[in-house]
């Protein structure tokens, strides 16, 4: 009986390569299945001190500290798996608990920053009014400013006439003042910022806020209207009165 000899590529195994990527696939599977997972974050101070430094230390730049999800590497060489809630940033000091237990202690790693100083507190101010104005994150000291290095911030900054120094430090910038993660650029972020700022409005002037307003007459002022009792018609909406309107209203009084 003839043998029939299948030619390589003919079957319907995998090639070595193919054979090679799946496999390294698999481990990858397999390595993320076995990470500690991290899905809590306990604030500085909220563990006792010698509990904490006994855990092992996760240093991090800020932009990875920005980032809810990440693989990261603890200072024993241990990997673990972040899962924080969305928006989290996490900062020096705070402390993690890992999902067998564990705890982990965050601190943030010197990287290449931006130090400003100013002669006065005024070009010191001006400084950090240009940079909030870019929505850059900014972290504000005792008679300084440092922000992430930029070399085109570091010209806008000279122009201020500000010292600008290159420095390796940890950054820790002011956390946003309506909250939310690390944003980039105003166009980018435009929409969301319009909508907080109408929130924040709503929330001090509302249409059902129960002080009053006064208001204020000059002389030649021509519209009328009556303070009316809470619950009747908005005092604000104003008619407008014709003359003829006045000469008729008048007639009936007399």
């Amino acid at each position: 009986m003839p043998q029939v000899c299948e030619s390589p590529g003919s079957s319907g195994s995998s090639t070595p390569s193919a054979q090679s990527a799946q496999s390294a696939q698999l481990a990858t599977a397999l390595t993320s299945a076995t990470l500690r997972r991290v899905e809590k974050r306990l604030d500085a101070g909220t563990l006792a001190a010698p509990l904490v430094r006994r855990a092992p230390a996760l240093v991090l730049p800020f932009d990875a500290r920005s980032k809810s999800r990440l693989r990261a590497t603890l200072a024993t060489g241990e990997e673990v798996a972040l899962f924080l809630p969305r928006g989290t940033v996490l900062r020096g000091g705070d402390v993690l608990v890992a999902d067998d237990g564990g705890l982990i202690r965050v601190e943030a790693a010197p990287e290449t920053v931006l130090l400003v100083s100013a002669a006065t507190p005024l070009a010191l101010t001006r400084a950090a009014y240009h940079l909030g104005n870019r929505h850059t994150p900014v972290e504000v000291g005792d008679g300084y400013l440092k922000l992430e290095y930029d070399p085109v911030l570091r010209d806008m900054l000279l122009r201020l006439d500000v010292d600008v120094a290159e420095a390796l430090m940890p950054f820790e910038p002011e956390a946003g003042a309506y909250g939310g993660g690390h944003k980039h650029g105003h166009d980018a972020t435009f929409a969301e910022d319009f909508a907080l700022a109408q929130q924040v409005f709503r929330e001090h002037h509302g249409h059902d806020h129960a002080h009053d307003h006064g208001h204020v007459h000059g002389p030649g002022c021509a519209h009328h209207h009556s303070h009316a009792p809470a619950g009747a018609v908005d005092p604000r909406a104003h008619a407008a009165v014709s003359p003829s309107d006045d000469s008729q209203s008048g007639q009936s009084a007399r």
